[in-house]
């Protein structure tokens, strides 16, 4: 209302930067502790269910099977990342996602995630599927041991000790 009022009286308007805004947008949607951690583990729960099913498919590995287990892990990596947004915020997460240290990590896992749906719905090649599967987790692995001081470090010394 006050930015209509000082529009028809000719006033001029104070430009608003992006963190204001942001800020107003994290202002109307923000959750309670509680309610952040409640979805974060339905969603955290959702995602482990559906990888679990995932796997539980490839016991009768047919064609068709395999398609189904790349769609359904996929769709459990998307619900376990959906979960850490509740708990950090989309922003917040988005930003911790694309650090300079997780950029390449975050990038070839959503690059891998897409190109594992791709090949499991619609050029229907089921081998392809699962080696995107493989290139996602390790994507996703590697990410997720981004957040653990050291530990990127600590996995390079070992397999470099099993390589040479």
């Amino acid at each position: 209302m006050d930015k209509l009022r000082k529009m028809l009286q000719g006033e001029e308007e104070e430009p608003e930067d992006e963190e204001n805004i942001i800020t107003q947008i994290y202002e109307g949607t923000s959750l309670s502790w509680s309610t952040r951690v409640k979805g974060f583990t339905i969603c955290f729960v959702t995602g482990c269910v559906l990888a679990f099913l995932s796997v539980l498919v490839l016991l009768f590995p047919t064609s068709s099977n395999l398609a189904i287990f790349a769609v359904f892990y996929s769709l459990g990596n998307i619900t376990i990342i959906a979960g850490s947004l509740f708990l950090m915020g989309p922003v917040s997460q988005a930003k911790r996602m694309f650090k300079e240290n997780r950029i390449i990590a975050t990038i070839v896992f959503l690059v891998f995630l897409i190109l594992t749906v791709c090949a499991a719905v619609w050029w229907g090649t089921a081998l392809l599927a699962i080696l995107f599967c493989v290139i996602q987790f390790l994507a996703f692995a590697w990410y997720a041991i981004s957040y653990i001081p050291y530990a990127r470090d600590v996995v390079k010394k070992c397999f470099g000790s099993i390589v040479s």
